[in-house]
């Protein structure tokens, strides 16, 4: 069984970035939504950026942004995709296609009515992560995965998010064979600084 990709989301620290990247991490995500306790600043980012490892990619989180302040971003940045983690529509992700910007949609699960807002996107690469009233990801929770119902989404296009760690992620990838795995709070001292021995534990169970 072919092994999920994996991001890791959140980073802020540049030593961190480059560690993380060594000990396997697939993508690193940079959370630009000025409300986050994960939040970057551009100027760091490309800093971040620019020492990685040349196969690394590199994800910009942005949340309810506008399409121009987004493409500015990137460009300044060096980023390269955009993780849209808000309201976003899917006319909104199609201006970003229009600039030649690669995007991913999230999606925050909350019961059965969080199905039916997956179905404009059909076909795309889609993250789900749980539900939070006050957040835009990052809560630590693991929300129901019964709402994934078979065949209701691609599972090789499937980001699994939300409350995933060393002790759950094999029953992830056993369940839902998903395209990639994305995780945040779960290698994380405090919100923005990973624990690179808990990485290190993440890495060897996701690739078990």
């Amino acid at each position: 069984m072919r092994t999920p990709k994996l991001k890791i989301c959140g980073i802020t620290i540049k030593e961190q970035g480059k560690a993380i990247a060594e000990l396997g991490a697939d993508a690193l995500g940079f959370v630009l939504y000025p409300k986050s306790p994960r939040y970057i600043t551009p100027e760091d980012i490309k800093q971040i950026v620019f020492d990685l490892p040349p196969f690394v990619k590199t994800v910009g989180v942005f949340v309810n942004e506008t399409v121009d302040t987004v493409a500015t971003l990137m460009k300044r940045t060096g980023l390269d995709l955009v993780q849209l983690s808000g309201d976003e529509s899917k006319e909104y992700c199609d201006s970003l296609s229009s600039l030649s910007i690669p995007w991913i949609k999230g999606f925050r699960m909350k019961d059965e009515t969080s199905i039916a807002q997956l179905s404009s996107f059909q076909n795309r690469y889609l993250l789900l992560d749980a539900w939070s009233d006050d957040e835009y990801g990052g809560t630590g929770q693991v929300f129901d995965w019964t709402l994934l119902k078979h065949g209701m989404i691609d599972n090789q296009k499937l980001v699994l998010a939300g409350g995933i760690n060393a002790t759950n992620v094999k029953k992830a990838i056993d369940q839902f064979k998903p395209y990639a795995i994305d995780i945040s709070s779960g290698v994380e001292e405090k919100p923005g600084v990973k624990s690179l021995e808990k990485v290190a534990e993440f890495v060897t169970a996701m690739r078990k």
